[in-house]
């Protein structure tokens, strides 16, 4: 029993050893991580909707009351109240801070629409070629329709072929010159 447990021990051993085998088969399981997930899309969406904000007339106007606020204030309130003297450094690097984080936000709005643009094109492009396909179907069809036709005999050329019958047995049908009697 002893060179039993020994060899079950070796085994063992060699099995705690071995670095554990990856079934290719089955997914890995998820590693934590050290950053909080988010989802691209909903991100992608807001930075859309942000940048539609920034190109309309409201924000441009609701910023220049905003500015002109903030100058006047600055420049002819009382004395103790103002924040941000004449050259208004505190203007400019808040100004300088909302169009660096404007900028990629309006980048990444575009980037989803050129995206967006070209599964439209591929799909036009698509139905294009499908309908370019069915036309050319379509024109073989008509085509040997034609061709068809022309051997057939149409409803004009069956009125004049009995046209030309009936004529034929109206010239038949008309007496001879009469014949005298003398000559029966």
């Amino acid at each position: 029993m002893a060179a039993e447990d020994r060899a079950k021990g070796a085994a063992g051993a060699s099995d705690i050893a071995r670095p554990p085998r990856y079934r290719l088969d089955q997914p890995k399981a998820p590693r934590r991580r050290l950053l909080p997930e988010y989802d691209p899309e909903s991100f992608g969406r807001l930075s859309e909707r942000i940048a539609r904000f920034l190109g309309t007339w409201r924000f441009i106007a609701w910023m220049t009351l905003f500015i002109f606020a903030w100058v006047v204030w600055n420049a002819f309130g009382p004395v103790a109240l103002r924040f941000d003297g004449y050259p208004f450094i505190f203007l400019t690097l808040m100004l300088s801070l909302q169009a660096s984080y404007a900028a990629p936000l309006i980048l990444l709005a575009q980037n989803r629409q050129a995206d967006r643009d070209r599964v439209t094109y591929e799909q036009d492009r698509k139905q294009n070629e499908r309908s370019i396909a069915d036309t050319e179907y379509l024109t073989r069809e008509i085509a040997s329709l034609r061709m068809g036709l022309g051997e057939v005999a149409t409803r004009d050329w069956i009125r004049s072929e009995l046209e030309d019958l009936v004529r034929d047995l109206d010239d038949r049908q008309t007496p001879f010159p009469a014949e005298s009697e003398e000559e029966r």
